[in-house]
């Protein structure tokens, strides 16, 4: 068998399991028509188990006539080809948006394992294009073979990593395949096309093999940034809920491990990684604002707050109006988009608002808008919403998108603060438990 595809054979039986389906990322270039090849024609992959997806971003003039080859392609190889069409927003960054919106697409493809042609020679250049950007080691480490998807999404798979781009070019005149061409891969503007074009080169004329010493830092970047989680999985507890950190786990730490604590601690909880002055300022403020200071940074789509000695990450939500009313007949889940999360009323016996008063178009949902009253219990005495909400220790930003409860215009009951007396179950009777969930 060619060297090439045994190679991608080894990396697929090491990091797969057998029988995964599989989805190759299709742009009709050499590299990507070189492993669908060897995938297919080489290592005979089923049809049944791979497919091929081409995105369609439509910025080049010459888009259409890709999707057709990809097609034709595709015909011959006997296989199924999914093209997809998506809108590229133009701007500052239109290589970024145009790449967010093909693994959108890759996302969907409800296959186990997603397949990209990227080479030894993108590994370069990649280290290159982080060193210039001030990466730290988990930048350096580049592409790796393997990548988890997020959420639902197939894992990401790159078999071809560790195989020079001229070995490519040469297994593509060995077999006489055709691909397209894409005229943006020769344009400077690009800073990894100059990097490709003209630094590298520049770089191979004085230090031969230089792409694959790149590649080999990569690999040594990507076991200290394994180190360096290592350590902070270490540093911070495990059975924290998703989403805080108690400051008391960054205290007594040098600046530099509770810098790479706070790191994987946003990598965690899917925030994208801030400048380093902006993760500085967060241990600043949190660790010398007062216990009951309000903090607050912006990291760009979140906030990292501080409420009682620990840190939360918020993605805020639109200014709501203290006017803000919906009308339910407490049926199903109730979603909220504009409060952050959904109500639902749970069957109880003993316990809830008593299901006898609630009637069509008596129950509203509301927001807190001051001097709310609540007597939780028959025997108690009415206590002020707020100090119940003080009392419940719920951080502030949760307050303001708490749902209120009102039956005939009076308030009923707060999730997680209790039912109004004179709404409450008695012993033994059907009630209608509220339960809020955040998003």
């Amino acid at each position: 068998m060619d060297k090439l595809a045994a190679d991608v054979g080894v990396v697929l039986r090491r990091e797969i399991s057998r029988g995964a389906t599989l989805v190759v990322g299709l742009s009709g270039g050499i590299d990507s028509v070189v492993l669908l090849h060897a995938l297919v024609r080489k290592l005979r992959i089923a049809p049944v188990r791979i497919s091929a997806i081409h995105v369609n971003h439509q910025i080049s003039p010459h888009a259409a006539r890709w999707a057709a080859f990809c097609r034709r392609l595709c015909r011959e190889f006997g296989m199924k080809l999914h093209v997809a069409k998506v809108d590229v927003p133009r701007g500052n960054s239109t290589e970024a948006a145009a790449r967010a919106a093909r693994y959108a697409v890759f996302a969907a493809s409800g296959a186990d394992v997603l397949v990209l042609a990227h080479n030894r020679d993108d590994q370069a250049e990649t280290v290159l294009l982080q060193m210039l950007r001030g990466a730290g080691p988990r930048g350096l480490s580049a592409m790796p073979v393997l990548r988890p998807g997020a959420s639902a999404a197939p894992l990401v798979l790159r078999p071809l990593l560790e195989t020079p781009r001229a070995a490519i070019e040469a297994y593509a005149s060995r077999h006489d395949l055709h691909w397209v061409e894409d005229e943006s891969n020769q344009d400077r503007a690009y800073l990894r096309n100059f990097l490709r074009h003209d630094v590298l080169p520049l770089l191979e004329s004085k230090l031969s093999g230089v792409r694959g010493t790149l590649a080999r830092a990569a690999r040594h970047q990507a076991e200290c940034s394994e180190l360096l989680d290592v350590l902070a999985a270490g540093d911070l507890d495990a059975g924290n809920p998703v989403g805080r950190l108690p400051l008391v786990l960054l205290k007594g730490l040098a600046p530099s491990r509770a810098r790479n604590a706070l790191r994987y601690f946003l990598r965690g909880n899917d925030v994208a990684m801030p400048e380093a002055e902006r993760l500085d300022e967060v241990l600043r403020q949190a660790g010398t604002a007062r216990g009951d200071a309000r903090v607050c940074v912006d990291l760009g789509g979140v906030e990292l707050r501080r409420f009682q000695d620990a840190l939360y990450i918020v993605r805020p939500l639109p200014k709501l109006a203290k006017s803000f009313e919906v009308v339910w007949d407490g049926r199903g889940t109730l979603p909220l988009p504009q409060l952050g999360g959904s109500l639902r009323l749970v069957r109880r016996t003993g316990e809830g608002i008593a299901a006898g008063v609630l009637r069509p178009a008596s129950l509203r949902v509301r927001v807190r808008r001051g001097g709310e009253m609540l007597r939780p219990a028959e025997a108690g005495r009415q206590r002020t919403v707020r100090n119940l909400l003080q009392e419940a220790a719920l951080p502030p930003w949760l307050r303001e998108r708490l749902p209120f409860l009102y039956v005939d215009g009076e308030l009923a009951a707060v999730p997680g603060l209790g039912v109004d007396a004179k709404f409450q179950a008695g012993a033994g009777s059907p009630g209608l438990l509220p339960v809020w969930t955040p998003d």
